[in-house]
């Protein structure tokens, strides 16, 4: 869990959700993408290193 940042990040969801209570949004930064819950904003986010992420979104491409 990464602890909020004094600049606020620019979060952005799928334009494939359904609602706004069934997904994740994303925030990219130069150094990492932060993940969240669109139901729990106030929990906080999961932050990945770029490559991490360019690996993830690579498998699920892939398939």
């Amino acid at each position: 869990m990464h602890t909020p940042d004094p600049a606020p990040l620019a979060f952005r969801k799928s334009s494939y959700s359904v609602t706004a209570q069934e997904c994740v949004e994303v925030a990219v930064t130069s150094e990492f993408v932060a993940v969240r819950d669109s139901a729990h904003r106030e929990l906080g986010y999961l932050t990945f290193p770029l490559a991490e992420w360019r690996a993830f979104l690579t498998e699920l491409t892939d398939r």
